[in-house]
């Protein structure tokens, strides 16, 4: 057996996995403990290995040592990419944390050794995505485009949406697994549960397809997302991140406590496509962890879903819904019962149509910052919307009753007076002029209720009145009974006013502040070069892994200027050892290069 001639060792020093000459720095094993016990915590290991098994071919390495090696790349470089992965395991590694990971105690020596060592990774990794890929193939070329939209066709089959939906659960475990311990630790004891839900874009590294060739892209399940505002799309994938957020609340003598606003849920799929589904998978992964139900706060994109896809599950998983509007579906938007939707709630039915359609046809900037006289208008006609009577119950239904009902009416209303004569007789005429409250509830000082010419002089047959005025109260199912408008369109706070932009605002830079925090220059979702493993299922678990760590540096910033102190430390003493079953061969074990020429 003669051995390979120098060169061929030069070429496969080439094709090795780079090491960083002086930056093989070594990992301290209690960094290696928490995260690696963390991973576990989120299951998501143990279930990789329930699907693999039974599979054809040797076991490889373990599912868990890949997860733990590219959250260790993407902690420590920020790139959650296999040769970082294999860098980190091979070279960076403590005796005992190799032990915990079934790794060779002795780093790779030759070149052939390095190859070999990568490549197991590679495999590994490639076995995962393989397991839950519902349409794999070859992703080293490009197929014609006729192959390819076959291929993509099989996503949104019912076994592919099933293992998408699989492939979602996995990635929200690990996204998850900060935000249990900050929930087991008592760090989101001040958060009230308001959320924002947005999509930001996954580019990719792939090129979109070609009219040329006629061939699509490599990325079959990709394409154009368009950012608002932008008419340059990005190609790659839309991530719908959840965050947890809050809404300036006014001052109530009691400051509210502080907590790390950790992204919260992830679902990583098509531009444009299952926007709305997508978002409330992850609210209902969410849900699971027993956190407490604010408001949610999602922007345009998200009031154009359908009803069913969006606001009415949410509505159903204790959420109040704080949206926009575009600039022709803003002012009179239905009705419920004979009381007017105006602007997301529910009006009198004879609120003044100036005031009702003000924001009709508004462009953005105008809405953003009204002048004088919109913001008179809106003002005007606060007191004509419906008074909340009970709050959303199990199935989010709520009551509303007449804004000339109750012991504080906001309108005087004739048809009102009438159907429900005042028992207690007239008002008092004297009141205290000090008292601005007394003042303004005043019957004088309340708008008046422009009924028809007719009802001045007679009584209308109640009969041919609408609900909203006849009945006490008028309920609002979450799916408002099949009247889809109201469903799309309501929302639980007056839009433009003061609530709505304490409520709005607040959660919607919240959203830009975990984008940004997520794409900065030390962990950056958005550099296609940071997790260039082609595919959906790649995409997913690779930037899934990587929130986990941008989770993890929230926390651990947020514990350092509460308490001056890192991440709590996790039991990683009690790490278990590898089973059994070799996942990689021992060092001793390792077979030379083939010889000969």
């Amino acid at each position: 057996m003669r051995a390979r001639p120098p060169q061929d060792q030069a070429a496969a020093r080439a094709l090795r996995p780079r090491l960083r000459p002086g930056k093989v720095t070594e990992i301290p094993d209690s960094k290696v403990g928490q995260l690696l016990t963390l991973l576990d915590r989120s299951g998501v290991p143990d279930q990789l290995e329930s699907l693999l098994q039974g599979r054809p071919g040797p076991a490889g390495i373990r599912p868990r040592t890949v997860l733990a090696g590219l959250l260790l790349a993407a902690y420590y470089t920020g790139r959650a990419t296999v040769a970082a992965a294999w860098r980190i395991l091979h070279f960076s590694l403590q005796r005992r944390a190799r032990g915990w990971l079934g790794i060779p105690h002795q780093s790779p020596g030759t070149a052939h050794e390095c190859i070999a060592s990568s490549r197991r990774l590679y495999r590994a990794l490639d076995r995962i995505t393989t397991v839950l890929d519902p349409a794999r193939h070859d992703r080293r070329r490009r197929l014609p485009k006729e192959i390819a939209s076959e291929y993509a066709k099989v996503w949104n089959s019912p076994a592919g949406r099933q293992a998408a939906a699989l492939l979602q659960r996995l990635a929200n475990q690990l996204v998850l697994a900060p935000v249990r311990l900050a929930q087991a630790r008592g760090h989101l004891r001040g958060w009230q549960g308001d959320v924002g839900v947005d999509a930001t874009p996954i580019p990719v590294l792939a090129h979109p397809d070609s009219g040329r060739s006629h061939t699509a892209s490599v990325e079959i399940t990709a394409g154009w997302h368009y950012s608002a505002g932008s008419s340059d799309g990005i190609f790659g994938y839309s991530a719908t991140l959840v965050v947890a957020a809050h809404t300036k609340r006014p001052e109530q003598g009691k400051k509210a406590l502080p907590y790390p606003q950790l992204c919260l849920g992830l679902a990583l799929d098509t531009p444009t496509v299952r926007t709305g589904q997508n978002a409330i998978a992850a609210l209902t992964q969410l849900g699971d962890l027993g956190l407490p139900t604010g408001t949610c706060a999602a922007d345009r994109a998200y009031t154009g879903c359908s009803p069913g896809n969006f606001q009415v599950p949410a509505r159903q998983l204790g959420y109040r819904l704080a949206l926009d509007y575009k600039a022709n579906e803003r002012g009179v938007q239905g009705s419920w019962e004979g009381a007017l939707l105006v602007d997301g709630c529910l009006a009198c039915p004879h609120m003044p149509t100036a005031l009702a359609q003000v924001t009709r046809g508004a462009k953005d900037g105008t809405v953003r910052n009204p002048p004088q006289e919109m913001k008179a208008a809106l003002e005007e006609r606060a007191p004509f919307y419906f008074k909340t009577k009970e709050s959303p119950d199990a199935r989010g239904t709520i009551r509303l009753q007449c804004p000339a009902r109750g012991p504080s009416p906001t309108v005087n209303c004739l048809r009102h007076d009438r159907l429900r004569p005042d028992r207690t007789g007239p008002p008092t005429t004297v009141i205290n002029l000090h008292d601005a409250r007394a003042r303004a509830r005043h019957p004088a000082a309340l708008p008046t209720v422009q009924l028809p010419a007719s009802e001045w002089h007679e009584e209308a047959d109640r009969e041919h009145l609408p609900p909203a005025c006849v009945q006490s109260s008028i309920s609002v199912p979450a799916d408002a009974a099949g009247d889809w408008r109201t469903a799309k369109y309501r929302q639980d706070s007056q839009y433009l006013s003061d609530t709505w932009k304490r409520t709005y605002q607040p959660i919607r830079s919240h959203n830009e502040g975990i984008n940004g925090r997520l794409k900065s220059e030390e962990l950056d979702i958005g550099n296609p070069k940071h997790r260039p493993a082609p595919g959906q299922v790649a995409q997913t678990l690779l930037t899934a892994i990587m929130i986990t760590v941008g989770n993890l540096d929230i926390l651990d910033t947020w514990l350092e200027v509460r308490t001056g102190s890192n991440l709590v430390d996790l039991d990683y003493e009690s790490i278990p050892a590898p089973v059994s079953t070799q996942t990689e061969a021992p060092e001793t074990a390792i077979r030379p290069p083939p010889q000969g020429g």
